[in-house]
């Protein structure tokens, strides 16, 4: 019988351990975690309201991030909504009540204050949507970049506007 490789051997490991995280998340808190996604063992999911976290398939919250389903100060515990196949940057924040689609990659450090819808890409603090209509495949791994997303700019008035 062959030795397997380390690589092989980390591997075998890294999908026991994202199987087991995802089990423990939705068997003991009552979050609800889809087939095949994986959460850094670091990231903070929102235990005050558990039921309120809904992550899709195959997405991929990576080292830091916090995904939050409440607010002390407002009293408030919401539903907050992962799509399939999405990618949560590092050390990013996901608020309370916010949705982020399906096939969404939010950019590391990110601070997600609204909804962003299917297919789109998001970066800042607050996060604006970057880019749409992209494709991703498993964990959130980029297949179409789509189309940047530039800012209305308000033209400027005339010099002489105004001015008599």
């Amino acid at each position: 019988m062959a030795a397997l490789s380390p690589k092989k051997i980390r591997t075998q490991i890294s999908r026991l351990l994202t199987r087991a995280i995802r089990i423990y998340y939705n068997r003991i808190w009552g979050m609800n975690i889809g087939e095949g996604t994986r959460i850094s063992s670091n990231a903070k999911l929102d235990k005050t309201h558990p039921e309120g976290i809904n992550i899709g398939e195959f997405s991929y919250v990576t080292f830091g991030c916090a995904v939050l389903s409440h607010d002390m100060c407002r009293r408030a515990h919401l539903t907050t909504t992962i799509g399939d196949r999405c990618f949560i940057g590092c050390h990013s924040i996901v608020m309370p009540g916010v949705t982020i689609g399906d096939h969404c990659i939010i950019g590391a450090g990110s601070v997600v204050v609204s909804d962003v819808p299917s297919g789109c890409a998001a970066a800042g603090n607050p996060a604006k949507i970057i880019r749409k209509n992209i494709r991703t495949s498993d964990w959130g791994v980029l297949l179409d970049k789509g189309e940047r997303v530039t800012e209305a700019r308000a033209e400027p008035a005339p010099a002489s506007a105004g001015r008599r």
